[in-house]
């Protein structure tokens, strides 16, 4: 379990990170989506002991993460696929993590395999890896050590869509055999997939969290539809007291899809296509963050100072 506490991380006037607080269960993914800028990577420095925070504090299993004795067995940790020796090979990189933590050369191999690393692959120097077989790379390090809890900082940052859809595989996989995984992330649509709770930061502070049905539970009802008289269609709903809008070759509707059929079968307007038009957790996200989604907002320029 990690436990967030009123965690809060300031750069002269920059407040990077605003007082936050979660916590991320085990056996659960919990998302942790943002903006580049939002707070994200600071935020998770902090939890593993790379960056001090100014105020707040963070536990693991109920420990500070220096507190840990052989850390890397019990959290595995991902910020920067990039951050690896390039002059070592890939195998070179993990034999040294396993006799660091005590384990046995066999484990590189086990590993290896587990990340859809080939044995050629693993004889090349990383700084031949494109960054796929980098992000392959760091998470067969993180979870060397068999770990309870995984701490990854955008590790499908690029995989190809069969290894995006390895990643999420993999990651439910440990979920499911009680793992807790933290997974940050300014890709909503793939986290979305998998993650049993989502935490929203914007701008340094948590402007949402739970599962997704909670976060969207007070979104307005819309649909989305076509039909044969669009006119007759949308003069109808009016009658029905429902607003109706043009969107690309039908209307967007202000009420649930079973009200558009019935007003559509009273007026005896032929439906070509209907669908819900609610607003999803991307459109959800942009709304609740819309005053950092500004070109050449402050956030930007915070990344290379540790506040992404």
């Amino acid at each position: 379990m990690i436990t967030v506490e009123g965690l809060t991380k300031t750069y002269g006037g920059f407040r990077a990170v605003d007082d936050v607080s979660f916590v991320a269960q085990p056996g659960r993914v919990t998302g942790f989506l943002g903006p580049n800028g939002a707070g994200k990577t600071t935020t998770m420095r902090i939890m593993v002991g790379l960056t001090p925070p100014s105020h707040g504090r963070v536990t693991i299993g109920g420990h500070a993460y220096r507190d840990i004795p052989n850390p890397g067995r019990h959290v595995g940790v991902l910020l920067d696929a990039s951050a690896q020796h390039a002059g070592r090979t890939g195998r070179e990189v993990l034999t040294i993590g396993a006799r660091t933590m005590g384990l046995p050369d066999s484990r590189v191999d086990e590993i290896l395999e587990m990340v859809s690393l080939t044995p050629a692959e693993a004889k090349r120097r990383v700084r031949n890896y494109s960054l796929g077989m980098r992000q392959r790379l760091g998470v067969a390090h993180a979870l060397l050590g068999d770990p309870s809890v995984l701490i990854l900082d955008e590790p499908a940052n690029g995989l190809d869509p069969a290894g995006i859809r390895w990643m999420r595989g993999l990651l439910k996989e440990y979920a499911d055999r009680g793992g807790t995984v933290l997974l940050s992330s300014h890709l909503l649509h793939e986290v979305e997939q998998i993650a049993d709770e989502m935490i929203l930061i914007g701008r340094g502070r948590i402007v949402a969290q739970g599962d997704k049905k909670s976060l969207l539970s007070g979104q307005s009802a819309s649909s989305l539809v076509t039909s044969l008289d669009n006119d007759a269609l949308a003069r109808a709903l009016s009658d029905a007291g429902h607003s109706a809008t043009p969107a690309g070759e039908g209307l967007r509707v202000d009420c649930e899809t079973a009200e558009v059929g019935r007003a559509a079968l009273a007026a005896g307007v032929v439906l070509t296509d209907l669908r819900s038009g609610a607003a999803g957790l991307e459109d959800l996200f942009l709304e609740l963050t819309a005053d950092t989604q500004r070109e050449g907002h402050p956030a930007a320029a915070t990344d290379q100072g540790g506040a992404a």
